[in-house]
């Protein structure tokens, strides 16, 4: 075989893998040919692209060898095919939509079409000042708790779109019959905070802002890998114990999600690094207690209207003394409601992993304010 006829083999076999008439969703079309994005973090969804419509695939978070929904994309301005693959459609860009999260609101007001923003559930965990100011005048509509949210409001609004999150065995109830697309953005499954940020990719396909839901992705993981490799320059490794017991049990972020990640990538040791997987695991206090009460340092995040303080903690529960942490004043707090902490944490945990790695190694960010953690009184 002559390397002139080698060459032009491996081209032919090339342009036949990429635009093949049996595409990836099953579309036997001749004129549509298939391109598949690149997706660099995220584990839950890809991208397929062709001529005159985009296919977004999301993965069951619970089975990911199966396909939980996909969604045909096809843009306004075009006529519908009269070949489609199976799926959702959405015509794009979406300019009314309802949000079951603040998280998912907010990150569609960074990528600039806040004006896209009808109505969104629990507003009382709203902290975007934008979407607060619209809430106030009305703009935006308070649909009540995600678990019951106002059907007849979101009716009323016309909605085209509605985005939520989904979890295992259970469903939207009355929200499925309206015949309204419901995007599942099941960003929060993802073991790498970049793999929640990359999850903005889609939601900017769906709002016609892909380009600049692109350009957050790039900018946030290059800033995200800088400061991890930043972090990595300390030989030192605290040993971190994560939030607080609610009830009778202690949620433990599981070693292998997105916290764990992230606070193994500020440098830091995490107690419960071998709980595998990305679902968070209930503990009993004894258990934590028995793995965690020499750790170096403790972090918790709460939303009550009262700042905690020490003699607060052990007012709630005495034997949060027994830990190391407690003792030698080390714990760190974040109030969700106080600051911008879910509303930042999925297009930009490069934020929260400086905040970490200055509570880890502030010999690493010397004059650095925190954002969200600040030293518990």
């Amino acid at each position: 075989m002559t390397r002139q006829f080698f060459i032009g083999f491996v081209f032919i076999i090339l342009m036949a893998s990429l635009c093949s008439c049996e595409s990836r969703s099953g579309v036997t079309a001749e004129t549509e040919c298939f391109k598949a994005d690149s997706v660099y973090y995220a584990k839950g969804f890809e991208i397929s692209r062709f001529d005159e419509w985009t296919v977004v695939n999301v993965r069951n978070p619970w089975d990911t060898l199966k396909i939980l929904r996909s969604y045909v994309l096809v843009d306004k301005e075009r006529p519908l095919p009269d070949s489609l693959p199976e799926g959702i459609i959405i015509r794009t860009p979406i300019e009314k939509a309802v949000f079951y999260t603040s998280v998912h609101a907010s990150m569609v007001v960074k990528m600039g079409r806040i004006d896209a923003i009808k109505g969104v559930c629990e507003i009382q965990y709203v902290t975007d000042s934008l979407i607060l100011k619209r809430i106030a005048d009305g703009t935006i509509a308070d649909l009540g708790l995600a678990t019951a949210p106002n059907i007849e409001k979101i009716i009323e609004l016309d909605a085209e779109l509605i985005i939520a999150s989904p979890y295992e065995n259970s469903g939207y109830g009355a929200a499925e019959k309206l015949g309204i697309p419901i995007v599942e953005a099941a960003d929060y499954m993802e073991n790498h905070p970049l793999g929640r940020t990359e999850w903005g990719r889609f939601y900017g396909l769906l709002f016609g802002e892909g380009e600049r839901a692109d350009s957050i992705f790039f900018a946030t993981r290059d800033r995200y890998n800088h400061l991890k490799n930043l972090a990595a320059k300390s030989e030192n490794r605290p040993r971190v114990l994560l939030e607080r017991k609610y009830g009778a049990s202690w949620i433990i972020p599981a070693g292998g999600s997105y916290i764990g990640t992230i606070h193994s990538d500020a440098g830091a040791d995490y107690i419960f690094s071998d709980f595998k997987g990305s679902e968070s695991v209930h503990q009993t206090f004894e258990s934590v207690l028995d793995r965690a009460y020499d750790a170096d340092i403790w972090l918790f995040k709460y939303d009550t209207k009262h700042e905690y303080t020490y003699d607060i903690l052990k007012d709630e529960y005495q034997p949060y003394s027994n830990f190391r942490p407690f003792k030698e004043k080390n714990i760190y707090i974040c109030h969700t409601i106080r600051t911008t902490y879910y509303d930042d944490i999925t297009l930009h945990p490069d934020r929260l992993l400086e905040d970490l790695i200055f509570i880890y190694h502030p010999e690493l960010l010397p004059g650095y304010n925190l954002r969200y953690y600040a030293p518990m009184k």
